[in-house]
């Protein structure tokens, strides 16, 4: 390497300057990609999970997915070693190779979920994401279903068993054990190499991402929501890359035959 990787300061944000010695927290949904209609069909740029990986690299490991989605989904769209967090901070596998750690934190009885089915079916393009923890119900598709999927499981997490929230996302509501979040996740991530000691930079899009932004802030970092910072995913894939030092090289064009 040719020195400690500093970041340029964020387009949007440029009175920030320079960013050295930063730990880097990524949401993914909306941030790193954007949101589609449902959970599976989002599209990743195919040079994303490579670029991850070299700037992970470049920042000693200290590079983190936090998201939201189970990390079975983050392996499937980002195939790569790097360290991820999900079900907001219920699991957390900060080295690539090891298996996963989570915090004993109870988990949504299934008469829960059954309650949540019956508002899918009643509501024709909401849909529920299973997590290890809980379960969201997205009505992206369905936006009359909003009021009352929050009505409901409102209900649900007021009564036992205890130790549930509900947390708001982007057209979802999720059923979320207390004593798990992104903040969590990125105050026990600080507390270990390779990112204890460096200034942690969270970047998020959605409401879920505050808890995050916040701790980063505890820590002497930078909580940067992706609107004022950046403007839209695609930005922040452009920055990125510009946080690159050593990109790959183009692929050589083909040779064209002349004809004899």
């Amino acid at each position: 390497m040719s020195g400690p990787l500093s970041l340029p300061p964020p387009p949007l944000s440029p009175d920030l300057g320079p960013i050295a010695d930063a730990a880097l927290f990524l949401d993914f949904d909306g941030t790193l990609v954007e949101i589609a209609p449902r959970p599976d069909a989002v599209q990743v740029q195919p040079g994303l999970p490579g670029l991850l990986q070299r700037l992970a690299a470049e920042l000693d490991g200290a590079l983190a997915i936090v998201s939201g989605r189970p990390l079975r989904d983050l392996d499937h769209f980002l195939p790569v070693p790097i360290a991820k967090v999900g079900d907001h901070g219920a699991t957390l596998r900060p080295v690539p190779d090891r298996p996963p750690e989570s915090p004993d934190l109870p988990h949504a009885p299934p008469a829960w979920r059954e309650r949540a089915a019956s508002l899918v079916e009643r509501f024709p393009g909401t849909l529920i994401e299973d997590k290890e923890h809980g379960f969201v119900v997205h009505y992206r598709l369905a936006p009359l279903a909003g009021p009352e999927a929050k009505a409901m499981l409102d209900e649900l997490v007021a009564g036992p068993p205890p130790g549930f929230t509900l947390l708001e996302a982007r057209m979802a509501w999720e059923v979320r054990p207390l004593g798990a979040s992104k903040g969590t996740a990125v105050r026990a991530l600080m507390g270990r190499a390779p990112f204890a000691g460096r200034r942690p930079v969270f970047i998020g899009d959605d409401v879920t991402d505050e808890e995050g932004m916040a701790v980063a802030r505890e820590f002497g970092g930078l909580g940067l929501r992706l609107q004022d910072a950046f403007g839209e995913p695609e930005a922040l894939r452009d920055w990125l890359a510009r946080c690159d030092p050593s990109p790959p090289p183009p692929p050589a064009a083909a040779e064209t035959e002349v004809p004899a």
